[in-house]
């Protein structure tokens, strides 16, 4: 019986880490106010103003930080408020996302009632809404919804910048160096100290 092959020892490989959610990205799968506003009187929905949200956010993190402003330094701060931003970065842009989702199951089932030869996906009785309605209303509170989740989000984002003063960005971490472990870093730099 013959033995398989190894294959020789790999040095440790280095993986990418993903890239954080950034507030430009929710930008790009939310609705903006001009296309939330259309969908909302298309549907007959309630609509907030986007700045109430957007200042609502801004002041709630704003005031938040100023009544930690005691108990945090600096940098405990930006931490602080960097994970804050970065949650409602991340709700807003898993809200766009769903949206998208929505909206492209409801093109689909609007276009199946465009053809004639499908008897399943006709209207229902009369007084009870088709399928694909059900589907085109759901994806309208769902652009609305992820409409105010991007107002919040900038306003936190807003609010970050003017306490920390600088914009947010979501937080990175450093890959760290095959075989380079803490104690090792610290001992070079205690004995750096020596000369």
């Amino acid at each position: 019986m013959t033995k398989p092959a190894r294959a020789p020892p790999t040095s440790a490989r280095i993986v990418p880490l993903p890239r954080g959610t950034t507030v430009e990205m929710a930008r790009l799968v939310c609705p903006d106010a001009a296309q939330a506003t259309r969908i909302a009187e298309s549907f007959g929905f309630l609509f907030q103003a986007e700045d109430g949200i957007r200042d609502l956010h801004q002041r709630l993190i704003t005031e938040t930080a100023d009544a930690l402003r005691e108990g945090l330094n600096e940098r405990a701060m930006q931490i602080h408020l960097q994970r804050i931003v970065g949650s409602y970065v991340g709700s807003a842009h898993g809200a766009g996302q769903f949206y998208s989702r929505a909206v492209t199951e409801a093109r689909q089932a609007t276009a199946k009632l465009a053809n004639d030869t499908r008897d399943e996906d006709l209207d229902g009785p009369v007084g009870f809404e088709s399928a694909a309605q059900r589907k085109r209303e759901f994806a309208a509170e769902v652009a609305v919804q992820a409409h105010a989740l991007r107002m919040a989000a900038e306003g936190a984002a807003a609010a970050y910048e003017h306490v920390v003063g600088e914009s947010w960005k979501p937080f990175e971490r450093q890959p760290e160096q095959p075989g380079e472990t803490v104690s090792r870093k610290a001992a070079e730099v205690q004995m750096a100290a020596f000369g």
